[in-house]
């Protein structure tokens, strides 16, 4: 799962948010240097990873783009799914996207001093091009694959990942529309179980 989907799972608690938020820029144990909370939204970001990774209707996701996009086809599903939750969002909450964004962007710039240096890096281009709401549109998630191909190491092709989004859009949206309640239910166990 890509940003949206990391902070919208981690709920209403702050501390959850900004783990979450952090994880990718966490490395190994180094989570430990943060108060409890955030600690736990970092490692529920591993959990939902790794769950997401090795489910079977993700990998029919990523399977459809393997040959064309390699080791980048799990990053591409992320964000496809991503744009599935924005597109959909009134599905999954009350609050309107642009309300829930603009919440989330406060609350990420007033906790800007715990932040890991590229995940304050992101926040700006992710508040400048207001990342989160632009996932619900196709020119957006074009917009975020070709920001990702221009900063892989190798060459990716994710600038041309929208066109496959395009043509088999259905067979995603099924995808994804099965796996998230699944995704929602493991959530919620997890944060339950702390």
């Amino acid at each position: 799962m890509n940003f949206l989907s990391h902070l919208f799972l981690a709920g209403d608690s702050e501390g959850l948010i900004i783990g979450n938020f952090i994880a990718d820029a966490v490395k190994g144990s180094d989570f430990n240097k943060y108060a409890p909370e955030i600690q736990q939204g970092i490692l529920l970001h591993r959990k939902i990873d790794t769950y997401t990774d090795s489910h079977l209707i993700v990998e029919q996701s990523k399977q459809r783009l393997r040959n064309k996009y390699k080791k980048y086809a799990g990053v591409i599903v992320d964000i496809y799914y991503d744009h599935y939750l924005a597109a959909n969002w009134h599905h999954y909450s009350d609050e309107k996207l642009n309300d829930y964004s603009q919440r989330l962007y406060k609350l990420i710039q007033e906790n800007h001093l715990l932040l890991p240096y590229n995940s304050a890096r992101f926040t700006k281009y992710m508040i400048q091009y207001n990342i989160l709401e632009a996932y619900s549109k196709l020119e957006g998630i074009e917009r975020v694959l070709k920001g990702m191909a221009n900063r892989t190491t190798f060459e990716s092709n994710m600038e041309h990942a929208i066109h496959d989004l395009v043509e088999h859009y259905p067979l995603f949206e099924n995808e994804f529309k099965l796996f998230f309640p699944e995704l929602q239910s493991f959530v919620k166990n997890e944060i339950e179980g702390h």
